[in-house]
């Protein structure tokens, strides 16, 4: 296996299940030093003991992206633990599907809130210590449903709100050898996409099998293949790679 994150420190939020357990463990399995941060405690227990047992250099925080205080310390803790943060993958995310005349204004303060503000938070806190090291890799997981999707009024407008957040941060802090850049997954099998079947009424087979069938590789995507993706932003040589969306989707995307 590859070595080329080793001295390296990566966070990554909502990282204890799904495409982030999948992300951190691309990155550890290369060398980084992990830390994953997520509300679920049972999660991040079990995420810790996993990757302890393949010999991973991790730390967990229980931290709620939304709340600055919480990631602020989280983040300082990072600091004073590892030395340094290098990565940072705000992947952090929860639906709350539904078509826009039903939809509870819970709902949509819920989805802004994690995706959007939740990157900002943690994005604010981290970068400073980018700036000062000269070097950063900031990497969001936006969606093709930033592009539309039906029922997801909420989750495509702050997907698509992640892409402009990302395209910015690249202008502001390009100069200080950070990049910036956005990996937006197509159809991917995780709990989110259960989910989703069981809103709209399927078994999650069918959701996978009618999904497999506007797919041109046909195939479904696993978390494996975003951590893929991000891997390539976080490598130290893709320094003239920024402010870029990467669909991972088995096709093309409009």
């Amino acid at each position: 296996m590859s070595e080329r994150f080793i001295g390296r420190t990566a966070v990554i939020t909502g990282g204890s299940r799904g495409i982030g357990k999948a992300i951190a463990e691309q990155l550890a399995s290369e060398k980084a030093a992990v830390a994953v941060l997520d509300i679920n405690e049972d999660a991040l227990k079990a995420c810790e003991e996993d990757f302890k047992s393949k010999g991973y250099d991790i730390i967990v925080k229980k931290a709620d992206v939304t709340l600055s205080a919480e990631v602020n310390k989280a983040v300082e803790e990072i600091v004073e633990h590892f030395g340094q943060i290098d990565i940072l993958v705000n992947n952090a995310g929860v639906i709350r599907d539904n078509l826009l005349f039903k939809m509870e204004d819970a709902d949509w303060d819920m989805v802004m809130n994690v995706h959007l503000k939740g990157s900002f938070n943690m994005t604010r806190a981290v970068q400073s210590h980018m700036v000062k090291q000269k070097y950063g890799r900031i990497i969001n997981i936006s969606s093709t449903s930033a592009l539309g999707n039906r029922g997801q009024v909420n989750y495509s407008a702050a997907k698509a709100g992640l892409q402009g957040f990302t395209k910015t941060l690249a202008i502001e802090l390009g100069r200080y050898g950070i990049t910036a850049n956005s990996v937006a997954p197509g159809f991917i099998e995780t709990d989110m996409t259960k989910a989703t079947a069981e809103r709209i009424g399927i078994t999650f087979e069918q959701l996978i099998e009618a999904s497999v069938s506007a797919i041109p590789v046909g195939r479904s995507g696993k978390p494996e293949d975003i951590a893929n993706a991000v891997a390539f932003f976080a490598d130290e040589k893709s320094s003239f790679v920024s402010g870029q969306v990467l669909y991972v989707a088995g096709g093309p995307k409009n």
